[in-house]
């Protein structure tokens, strides 16, 4: 094995372990989301497409050569890496056709072995690429961007409005970083709140909701959310900055809070340096596998009040959110956020590493920190 694909296989068992770890995490009662359950169901959703393209990167690096990522910054893919999987995808089909099946190619392999007396590299390489393209095209991979769906649908009863609980994500190409987004919006549209809401004010339990369903629930609006949400996804958005252009930009949708999960950077030993103390530290980590650290932010932005819209003769104002924005916390005010959490995922044998080296304190400072040790997340250390 090369020292490039040595390297390759160290951060390919690395971001596993730290999503799978993630996942327990989001799956664990004692995790801040779970009491939302629906919230970490859904992060947990798009914490699995990550590793399943992880999956197909991996399986693809059996036939192609070269792998980026950022190494300098988020520690994840570099945005090539996710478009050249979507363009993969598409072409899966047509590619297959002209790969052998897995079982010829099997028996192809251990005959040429048996002829040659040695390992088949071409009928090896013809394998990872048919299990490559097999795996892509599920299409349950973390993509550029992924549409939104509407997981949630109940009704506000001092308001009367149907409300939604609408996801999407984007993977941001210059931070290089997965962005998983949650927005609650009331509907005052005058046919949605017909039909979802019945004579006494709750949601109308006639109408049959296949939850969840693709895109927002209201189909008039649908095709227009979706153009919003791929322009208004990148990094550089404040989540105030999003649910202002939001309220803004639609009539009859009123955001009353808006969600960013965004996962990483993503730390690991011999591969990423982006932060020179944490890549000395776990350089120093018995085992390989146990030498990462994996960071989470959750932002979030919530109105405070709704300013009444106005109807006149001549002009009229929309109704309007006015987002609370925590101007006593000098970063929360630096991201355009209400509130905000950091977090940190480390395996036992990483952390015992930072703290044996007098760094956890100053690394960990302003996170809640997470050990993952034998399968299972210790949070509150």
């Amino acid at each position: 094995m090369t020292p490039e694909n040595e390297a390759a296989a160290r951060y390919f068992s690395a971001i596993t372990a730290a999503l799978s770890g993630l996942e327990v995490f989001m799956r664990d009662d004692r995790s801040p989301l779970y009491r939302h359950g629906i919230v970490a169901k859904i992060v947990a959703e798009y914490i699995a497409r990550l590793d399943k393209s992880f999956s197909c990167w991996r399986n693809r690096l059996g036939f192609m050569d070269t792998f980026r990522i950022s190494r300098a910054d988020s520690g994840y893919p570099v945005f090539q890496n996710l478009l050249e999987l979507e363009n993969d995808r598409r072409q899966a089909d047509t590619r297959l056709a002209g790969i052998p099946l897995a079982g010829e190619l099997r028996e192809e392999m251990a005959d040429f072995i048996l002829r040659h007396k040695e390992f088949p590299q071409a009928l090896q390489k013809s394998m990872a690429e048919r299990l490559y393209l097999e795996d892509v095209k599920s299409g349950s991979t973390f993509g550029p961007f992924t549409l939104a769906q509407t997981a949630k649908v109940s009704v506000n009863p001092k308001t009367l409005r149907p409300y939604y609980l609408v996801h999407w994500a984007s993977f941001d190409g210059s931070a290089n970083l997965p962005l998983i987004y949650m927005v609650t919006v009331e509907d005052s549209s005058e046919d949605m709140i017909r039909q979802l809401v019945d004579s006494s004010g709750k949601l109308n339990e006639r109408v049959d909701i296949p939850l969840p369903v693709d895109g927002l629930l209201n189909p008039e609006l649908a095709h227009r959310f979706d153009d919003f949400t791929e322009k208004n996804s990148a990094y550089t958005l404040s989540p105030a900055t999003i649910a202002v252009n939001l309220d803004k930009d639609f009539e009859p949708l009123h955001p009353k809070q808006l969600r960013r999960v965004v996962l990483g950077p993503f730390y690991s030993a011999g591969i990423t340096d982006n932060n020179t103390t944490v890549t000395e530290v776990l350089a120093k980590v018995r085992k390989p596998e146990n030498a990462w650290l994996l960071t989470w932010t959750i932002q979030e932005v919530y109105s405070k009040a709704e300013k009444p819209g106005r109807k006149g003769l001549f002009s009229s104002e929309k109704t309007t959110q006015e987002f609370f924005i925590n101007t006593d916390d000098l970063e929360a005010a630096r991201q355009g956020v209400s509130s905000y959490e950091n977090h940190a995922l480390i395996p036992h044998e990483a952390y015992q590493a930072l703290y044996a080296a007098g760094e956890a304190q100053k690394i960990f400072s302003g996170y809640k920190v997470h050990i993952l040790s034998k399968g299972q997340v210790i949070s509150d250390v």
